[in-house]
């Protein structure tokens, strides 16, 4: 008989208090982490390598019979081992991966506003913050300085695990709609006007399908109650409509707030590899540890870098592509600008962009570098 784990969709969505008593996870001392200001000084020391994965061998049970099958628990229940509801899912998009120099370097950045478009794009990702602190429950104890805040990493007090995996969830659960809103417009534009898209579809769809996996991967770890559904789909609904609405009237503005959107997610991921390597996340530093099977076989996670610090930063290095791309967009004419990361048609083939410099240009590619690779 299987091992009945505890229900945790029972367990409490949010803590009304995050001292060292109450807390999901009881975090590590400290001590010196207020004084850390600048995004570098984040540790890029390797950590201890985890165990591999032990196979078993030997006999082979038998498969399960069809109507033990139809008793079994869907993945929603607490019958299901925790990390492994997902593990087999097939991936239709698989990732193209990153190397460790990409991986290491990413760091939080923020493109100051330039026009009208740009400022409303940014006040409006900054409502959207406010409401998502709120929301997932964090102390202002917990809060980074206000007059930087894409930018600066320390606070008086570390989050928990639990606090973190919250955040993860509503982040990811917002971040997988707008590529897609965008790409369906899209392409509903190219069917009515015959024409060819000039590439963005590609991009936009991916871009989709990857956040949803950082989701999926994130829900192996922590089950969301009944209130965070309830939050996520009342967020969900108002977003969409929000979102389709908007790029009907000025797409260069939603890639703009996208672009100020995954600022915000590069800088959640940065802080929580800054806690990680300071000892304040003791269950994910612990070498037992094991990250979901998912996201080893979507990001082909090599032996020895299987850790939640390794999970972290591929994450990381997704939405700072997503963050380069997306600004990039809003640098460009809507209607004629091929995307400069995909091979696409213009008077023959132009070549991309190498997708590293999605990462490394966090304001995104000018018009003219593009413009200029085209016609060269």
């Amino acid at each position: 008989m299987a091992h009945r784990l505890p229900d945790r969709s029972k367990l409490r969505l949010f803590t009304k208090g995050v001292s060292a008593g109450s807390s999901f996870f009881t975090p590590a001392p400290f001590a010196g982490y207020a004084a850390l200001r600048h995004p570098r000084a984040i540790s890029t020391s390797k950590t201890s390598e985890k165990p591999a994965i032990a196979i078993p061998t030997g006999h082979v049970s038998p498969p399960v019979a069809p109507a033990t099958r139809a008793a079994t628990p869907s993945a929603s229940t607490s019958e299901v081992v925790e990390g492994q509801a997902f593990a087999h899912l097939p991936l239709t998009w698989p990732h193209e991966g990153w190397n460790e120099n990409v991986l290491l370097n990413v760091v939080p950045s923020h493109r100051e506003p330039r026009t009208f478009g740009d400022w409303i794009a940014w006040k409006i990702v900054r409502t959207c913050r406010f409401w998502m602190d709120l929301v997932t429950g964090m102390r202002p104890e917990q809060k980074v300085d206000s007059k930087n805040p894409t930018t600066a990493l320390a606070a008086n007090k570390p989050l928990t695990e639990h606090q973190w995996l919250v955040r993860f969830i509503f982040l990811e659960s917002i971040a997988g709609v707008p590529g897609m809103v965008a790409g369906s417009l899209r392409h509903l534009h190219s069917i009515r006007r015959f024409k060819p898209d000039q590439g963005w579809i590609k991009s936009l769809l991916e871009e989709s399908y990857n956040e949803r996996m950082h989701l999926l991967t994130f829900l192996e770890m922590y089950k969301p109650g009944r209130f965070m559904r309830l939050v996520v789909l009342g967020a969900q609904g108002v977003f969409y409509n929000a979102m389709f609405i908007s790029y009907l009237f000025s797409p260069k503005i939603c890639h703009r707030f996208v672009g100020y959107l995954e600022e915000e997610a590069v800088h959640t991921y940065t802080r929580c590899l800054l806690e990680l390597d300071h000892g304040c996340l003791k269950k994910w530093t612990d070498p037992k540890f094991r990250i979901p099977e998912l996201a080893v076989r979507y990001w082909n996670m090599p032996e020895g870098h299987r850790t939640m610090k390794d999970l972290i930063l591929y994450v990381r290095a997704d939405e700072a592509s997503h963050r380069g791309v997306n600004h990039t967009f809003g640098n460009l004419d809507q209607a004629s600008d091929p995307n400069p990361f995909t091979e696409s048609p213009g008077g023959g083939i132009v070549k991309a962009f190498p997708k590293h410099l999605s990462v490394t240009r966090p304001a995104g590619l000018e018009r003219e570098e593009v413009i200029s690779k085209e016609t060269h």
